[in-house]
């Protein structure tokens, strides 16, 4: 069971048998030719980095992402973040993963509840094609506990619905503010961007993409359940079905950035931006919240902004 978590650990505090689960692990070999690991530890506060001097062959056999661990070692400071430098590390196989994975800050059922009312906000047959495929029974319970991404923004469970409502808010705003903009569309390509990413990641495995995930990806499994329910259906005409396919493949942006085809219409380009603008900011958030020194900078650059970041006075 454990005793301490990320968030509380300081310089020169020894942990002993102290479980985490592995997020990443690296294998390395000094000059002299004798193997080590740099690794990151997890759990639901936080992330730590850690190194394994001189690591018996036996760890190098077992130690894996998604694998609970026993930790004993020292915490360290070093450039000016803390690390773990390990002594001894052990698999667990008795661990609750709720230590380890953590949670949206807002309660599920909430946010189901303001799903629902954004769908019941849909005029048909846009209404019915977002019931169909998120208020599934089957589907919801992935969906509301699924991350939005593995790390940067929302990597969190309940990560994903965080993630959506929040664009939808911002979708409704933008609706009203711009001329021309098709709201139920905007608004059903928001809800359904992102409803591949319960098949992209494993949640029993901190994350890590699935078999779908490496070979299909999120994008265009959701595309593959939008024409399926659609053709079930029967209900919504083919070029509604076609622009917000559009939305969906495009939603990234540009091509090197995963997207198959670029923002082509009015909506395309908002659900594009609006996507871009949450991340970002929650991106921006997270990072700020850690590890920040006596004048409110973070310690070590964002990967995402890829510079120290400016802690808000009210964060």
């Amino acid at each position: 069971m454990k005793s301490i978590f990320i968030e509380d650990l300081r310089p020169k505090v020894d942990l002993l048998n102290e479980p985490f689960l592995l997020q990443d692990v690296a294998e390395r070999t000094t000059k002299d030719g004798r193997p080590f690991i740099l690794f990151t530890l997890q759990d639901k506060t936080g992330t730590l980095s850690g190194v394994f001097w001189d690591v018996p062959a036996a760890v190098l056999e077992w130690a894996r992402p998604g694998q609970p661990v026993l930790v004993s070692g020292r915490i360290n400071l070093y450039k000016d973040a803390l690390q773990v430098n390990a002594t001894d590390l052990n698999p667990s196989f008795n661990e609750e993963l709720t230590d380890f994975l953590p949670f949206s800050t807002r309660p599920i059922d909430e946010m189901i509840g303001e799903l629902q009312q954004v769908i019941d906000s849909l005029a048909e047959p846009w209404q019915g094609l977002a019931k169909h495929l998120l208020l599934n029974e089957s589907f919801l319970n992935e969906f509301a506990n699924a991350p939005a991404a593995r790390n940067m923004h929302h990597a969190v469970l309940g990560g994903l619905l965080e993630h959506t409502l929040s664009m939808a808010a911002i979708a409704g705003y933008l609706a009203d503010h711009y001329p021309h903009v098709n709201r139920n569309l905007l608004l059903t390509g928001v809800l359904l961007h992102d409803m591949g990413k319960p098949l992209e990641y494993d949640v029993d495995n901190s994350f890590a993409f699935t078999e779908d995930g490496r070979l299909v990806g999120h994008i265009v499994r959701a595309i593959v359940m939008i024409e399926t329910a659609a053709a079930e259906l029967g209900t919504m005409p083919a070029d509604d079905v076609r622009q917000l396919v559009h939305l969906v493949a495009s939603h990234h942006g540009n091509l090197e950035w995963g997207s198959p085809v670029v923002p082509k219409t009015l909506e395309a380009v908002l659900l594009h931006q609006i996507d871009l603008l949450d991340s970002r900011v929650q991106g921006f958030l997270e990072h700020a919240s850690t590890d920040t020194d006596a004048n409110g900078w973070t310690i070590k650059p964002s990967p995402m902004f890829r510079t120290e970041l400016k802690r808000p006075s009210t964060l």
